[in-house]
């Protein structure tokens, strides 16, 4: 049985950054976020590959423990292109191939309809909705978007928001959904949809985390990590989400603290994530260097 669902795109992408490219790689916000996941929990990815995705991702994804009971094969994969300048923290979309995604209709099998933790990736709000009405009884609904879905389909992004426990946003994004350049008016307006909290991701910056509990609204800012070497950041925000949930679904604890620690260790993984392409750098990652990095991040943020 898997403890989190994520539910996102299986990508193959061609990308180009200041310090290489990459041609082929795996991707997609399903793939981060389910990988992600892995480090804490067992995740089950819903999604759609095509039957041009290469046999060798599927059978790493199987290896990692990556439950694919949930992933249809039929058609032609989705593809995306992009490129970064020296401004690392913003791709240029050069091409996307939407492909099999077009007809995806997700079909949650028995195994993941009991899961208590789902991950709403990156993906069209309406095949959000569609997996969160196959869920039985989830203890916990974090959801993620991008600006096309805010700009093409926000009342239908809405629905996903108001049934969701946990919002995540960039900051471009916030300001651009609530029409604010203020982040803290941002989330508070995000927290009238979400059940429980809201988390606006900067990047390089870090992330800001907005509870509200008792009637209060808590306020965390979670430090980015100084990397010296930054390859791609492609899927950096995907792997931030599967990280956050997959710790929240290891211990179970969905208070304060423990959303806390979990918002540094989601950016702790996207911190390994950006040094290299594709899934290069998060494939040789260990605990050990994951919790090293986490002390590393509590000691930033000592005064």
């Amino acid at each position: 049985m898997v403890d989190v669902i994520s539910a996102g795109t299986i990508g193959l992408d061609d990308i180009e950054t200041p310090f290489g490219k990459a041609k082929d790689t795996l991707g997609g916000s399903g793939v981060y976020s389910s990988y992600a996941a892995s480090f804490f929990a067992t995740p089950g990815l819903v999604s759609i590959a095509g039957e041009d995705f290469p046999k060798k991702y599927i059978d790493e994804l199987r290896k990692r423990g990556i439950s694919l009971e949930g992933v249809e094969i039929k058609g032609k994969n989705f593809r995306w292109e992009g490129s970064y300048e020296f401004d690392m923290n913003e791709a240029k979309t050069l091409k996307t191939e939407l492909n099999s995604l077009i007809e995806f209709n997700p079909e949650l099998p028995d195994s993941f309809k009991n899961a208590k933790y789902v991950f709403l990736a990156n993906v069209d709000p309406e095949i959000q909705l569609k997996v969160i009405d196959q869920v039985d009884s989830p203890e916990l609904i974090v959801m993620d978007t991008m600006n096309f879905w805010i700009s093409q389909k926000k009342k239908k992004l809405e629905e996903v928001m108001k049934r969701s426990d946990v919002i995540i946003m960039n900051d471009a994004e916030a300001r651009q959904f609530f029409n604010t350049v203020n982040l803290v008016k941002a989330a508070n307006s995000a927290l009238e949809f979400a059940k429980k909290a809201v988390i606006i991701k900067k990047g390089e910056h870090g992330a800001l985390l907005f509870v509200k509990e008792n009637g209060k609204i808590k306020h965390f800012n979670a430090p980015g990590y100084p990397l010296e070497v930054v390859k791609d950041p492609t899927g950096c925000g995907d792997s931030f989400g599967g990280g956050f949930i997959g710790y929240l679904a290891k211990t179970k604890n969905l208070s304060d603290a423990s959303l806390r620690k979990a918002v540094v260790y989601g950016s702790v993984i996207a911190s390994f994530n950006a040094e290299d392409f594709s899934l290069e750098r998060l494939r040789k990652l260990t605990m050990p260097e994951i919790e090293k990095r986490f002390n590393e991040m509590k000691e930033i943020r000592e005064f």
